[in-house]
């Protein structure tokens, strides 16, 4: 079940503000001799200079030259190719003056928290605020995070995957000091891996689960992990992904996405990989309302109907598709319905950009006649901007959708998640679970790549 939510309040300013004309510095050089020629043409006038250089030649001109007449269609001829000549100059002045005063293209208002290390700092201080260091008896020293950075105090036991996100989030900061151990941090999400092996959100019981297993094995992979070590996990998250064994989280397009992007990271040559793009491939939907653009849902698309299209889930998938495309290739129907996915996510509007919740249901791993459910929050201007980020998306874009349609959703997107931070955390709403982990995560991680997508050297 998907919920859509009301546009969140944004926490600083969300408009555009032009690029400041750059001022002549004290002490510059003059302009070169072409530009001050152009000036001097420019303030004569076309028509005056037309009459003083008929004047001069009239004067000049030999009287012997073949009469009166040619005397004046020689001085008239001249005279008007040099109006022509001051007329072109002085519409190349005004041109170069419109070009100059006018904005350059709109640049996103600064955040809150002003630049991109200031939030990258702000997002360490939280880090480090909300680190829970515990010993639990039988498991060791443990130091990682909790769902939420406003959850440790007093310090809580840390989960999986607050501290897979924790960890994901560290290493993008890279922080100049060591006052967060990242060898500590991966040690502590090898102590929390459950008694059978893998690992499951708090929520979720005493069983495993692919979709936390593999965002785990993802950060882990990230971190330097042992390779040997994570062979044998990610064995053990690839026989999660049995039909029998797991057929509602197959059919969930958050599950499915989740472990194609963490197994392309802990283990780009699974023999899964394929199976599950094939099963995400497969699972889109067209949407009549978009031009019967292929899109996807909370659910992947089965025989018993169509889901409703979703923008944040349609973005999740293109993200893992762009991604195994990069890692696997792609033929012709894969490639297809990626760029689908992305002519539908350059068709929408404001709304596209509203988060949204959902309720993963299973059977109980410890008692199957109880369900088991997993709340899914969904950061949906963060996964637009991301899809709108992958290398096909421009392309795609120039190929029909439109640059301009491309420039401003994405523009858009981004402003919605910079101002749903402060201080270089995100906040999905007040209180102490109100400040995810993982959500601090996916809005640094967008900021942090599109300042390098729009820099310029």
């Amino acid at each position: 079940m998907l919920r859509q939510r009301l546009r969140p309040r944004m926490s600083g300013a969300g408009g555009v503000v032009p690029a400041p004309v750059p001022a002549v510095l004290p002490g510059a050089p003059p302009p070169p001799v072409p530009s001050r020629l152009l000036t001097w043409l420019g303030r004569l006038g076309a028509p005056a200079a037309a009459f003083a250089v008929f004047q001069a030649l009239f004067g000049l001109l030999p009287q012997h030259l073949a009469g009166e007449a040619a005397r004046y269609c020689v001085a008239a001829a001249a005279g008007a190719g040099t109006g022509a000549a001051v007329w072109l100059a002085a519409a190349l002045l005004h041109a170069r003056a419109a070009a100059g005063a006018r904005p350059a293209a709109p640049a996103l208002a600064p955040s809150p928290a002003g630049s991109l290390p200031e939030l990258m700092d702000g997002a360490y201080t939280a880090l480090r605020r909300g680190l829970s260091v515990i010993d639990v008896p039988g498991r060791g020293p443990l130091s990682g995070w909790p769902h939420s950075l406003a959850e440790s105090d007093p310090p809580v036991h840390p989960t999986a995957f607050g501290t897979a996100y924790g960890l994901h989030l560290l290493l993008d900061i890279a922080p100049l000091d060591g006052r967060i151990r990242v060898g500590e941090v991966a040690e502590t999400l090898w102590r929390l891996r459950l008694p059978g092996g893998g690992w499951a959100a708090r929520s979720q019981g005493s069983g495993a689960r692919p979709e936390v297993s593999a965002i785990v094995l993802g950060a882990l992979a990230r971190a330097g992990a042992d390779p040997r070590l994570l062979e044998s996990e990610v064995r053990s998250c690839e026989a999660l992904l049995d039909p029998e064994h797991d057929a509602p989280g197959l059919a969930n397009t958050y599950v499915v996405t989740n472990v194609l992007r963490g197994l392309l990271r802990a283990a780009p040559g699974s023999a899964a990989l394929d199976g599950l793009r094939t099963v995400l491939v497969n699972g889109a939907t067209a949407d009549p309302a978009r031009g019967q653009h292929r899109c996807w849902g909370a659910a992947l698309a089965t025989g018993r109907g169509n889901p409703a299209p979703s923008a944040a889930h349609t973005a999740r998938a293109v993200v893992a598709l762009d991604r195994a495309a990069g890692v696997l290739g792609e033929d012709e129907r894969q490639r297809a319905v990626r760029e689908e996915g992305l002519r539908w996510l350059l068709a929408g509007g404001a709304a596209d950009l509203d988060n949204c919740q959902e309720e993963v249901r299973r059977p109980g791993s410890d008692d199957p006649l109880h369900q088991e459910l997993l709340s899914v929050r969904h950061f949906a201007a963060a996964w637009v901007a991301r899809a709108l980020m992958t290398d096909g998306a421009q392309r795609v874009a120039a190929d029909g959708a439109g640059a301009s349609a491309w420039e401003a959703q994405l523009r858009a997107a981004v402003a919605r998640v910079s101002g749903m931070q402060r201080g270089g955390v995100w906040r999905w709403e007040d209180g102490p679970m109100g400040h995810p982990v993982w959500m601090t995560y996916q809005g640094l991680s967008v900021l942090r790549r599109y300042a390098l997508m729009v820099h310029r050297p």
